[in-house]
């Protein structure tokens, strides 16, 4: 792969990143019907957030007519943002579909920056280009972050994950291996080839954009197979 170890590090969730930035002043006429100054949600604050970030956004088409929202950023040791997520359908949660058997519909969409170069975590030096398989990286332990076998002890959960992690890396770091297949699927209209795998957790893709960024997906409950990607325009919508 063309990334190290070390750019696992530095993805923060848009809800931390955003829990300082200042909420916009609602009009006097909003104050007075809901009884005060009413709070602005966390996704809304984390707009501004992902409009630094130096390269398009993706998410599912507009096809795709269901909710959507914020997720995470990832930046570099100097505040540049380099990768980010946005969430499609049912907002996932960790005890979800696998544990309890309850339905979860979504598909979460992440974009990472094409650099040639990142500086590492500590300033003192550089790390290795971003690729497609810094996109599967991120898909795959994405994925694993909201799974959890059922019947597992909660007290075992942090081993099963460390070692499923480990191997989302192995995987990602192999991508002509046999436990990807291709697929190809329209990205701003133009069929793109995607590598793509299953597990009892959901599905993972990943692959290359003509706009310069790698694209990551996961999901569950969603056919991964009629799935369109589009820049986002309005970041507003997923707010």
């Amino acid at each position: 792969m063309e990334t190290t170890s070390s750019s696992r590090v530095g993805v923060q969730p848009a809800a931390e990143e955003t829990a300082s930035a200042p909420a916009p002043t609602p009009s006097p006429a909003a104050e007075q019907e809901h009884g005060g100054p009413q709070p602005v949600p966390v996704a809304r604050r984390a707009v501004p957030n992902y409009l630094k970030a130096e390269f398009p956004w993706y998410g599912l088409d507009e096809a795709f007519t269901g909710p959507r929202w914020l997720m995470q950023l990832g930046t570099a040791a100097d505040g540049t943002v380099e990768h980010g997520s946005v969430g499609h359908g049912d907002e996932p949660s960790v005890r979800g579909e696998i544990a309890t058997g309850e339905k979860e519909r979504f598909a979460v969409v992440v974009t990472v920056a094409s650099n040639p170069l990142r500086r590492s975590g500590d300033g003192t030096g550089v790390l290795e280009a971003t690729s497609v398989s810094s996109a599967a990286w991120l898909a795959g332990s994405g994925l694993l972050a909201f799974s959890w076998p059922g019947q597992m002890d909660h007290n075992l959960r942090n081993d099963w994950l460390d070692q499923q992690t480990e191997a989302a890396w192995e995987l990602a770091d192999d991508l002509a291996g046999p436990d990807w297949s291709t697929l190809s699927l329209p990205v701003d209209g133009v069929p793109t080839p995607f590598h793509y795998r299953e597990s009892e957790f959901g599905w993972v893709l990943a692959g290359s954009t003509e706009a310069g960024v790698h694209l990551g997906a996961y999901g569950r409950g969603m056919s991964a197979y009629g799935l369109a990607f589009a820049k986002a325009g309005d970041l507003a919508a997923y707010a």
